[in-house]
Order: C-alpha cells, then structure tokens, then sequence
C-alpha cells in the first residue's frame, strides 16, 4: 500500500471553490478505486497551502485509477472545474508509504 499526498497552492479568497472540488473528489475518488483519506484546507498558518490524501495498492494500481478517473463523468467535470476557475495554482504529488506501523495504541 502506498499513499498519495497531493499538496495544493491555492487562492486565498478561493477556499470555498477548493473546498467544492474537494467535496467533488470525495464521491468520484473511492467510486474510481482509491482509498480516500481526505482533502484538507486551510485553517490556521498558511492561507494558501491545502492537502489532498489517499490510499492505493501500488503504482500500477495508480496508472488504472488515473483512467477511470479521467473517465468519470464526475471527475472529467471537476478537472473542467478547477482549469476553468484557477483556484488552484500549482499541485505536487509525492508517493510514500507507511514504515511506523503497526502502531501502538493510544
């Protein structure tokens, strides 16, 4: 398993844009095979810089979502979305997985 941590800059003045386009991910991406932990905007500190997290079996598990997300009517609008408005003004991805488990409990 690995995760994807997407990590946004976007308008200041344009959180309630990211935040539909987030909402928007949270039905297409499960639907489309990702284990989605959430999107994360702005609260405190930073005004510009929002997160978005999920779950998936391996890259090429990743290659095959990416299809069927482009795919879905749901996420081939939201990607229409975020270019038409330009909330978003740059996006990183980085893959990593989880080597403190198993964890202790609380």
């Amino acid at each position: 398993m690995i995760t994807c941590f997407i990590r946004y800059e976007i308008d200041p003045f344009r959180k309630d844009d990211f935040a539909a386009y987030a909402r928007n991910w949270g039905e297409a991406i499960p639907r489309c095979g990702a284990d989605l932990i959430g999107y994360f905007s702005p609260h405190e500190g930073s005004a510009t810089t929002a997160y978005g997290v999920y779950n998936i079996e391996s890259l090429a598990a990743y290659e095959a979502y990416r299809a069927r997300l482009a795919a879905d009517p749901l996420g081939r609008e939201n990607y229409e979305f975020a270019r038409r408005e330009r909330f978003i003004f740059k996006e990183d991805r980085i893959f990593l997985k989880n080597v403190s488990l198993p964890h202790g409990k609380v």
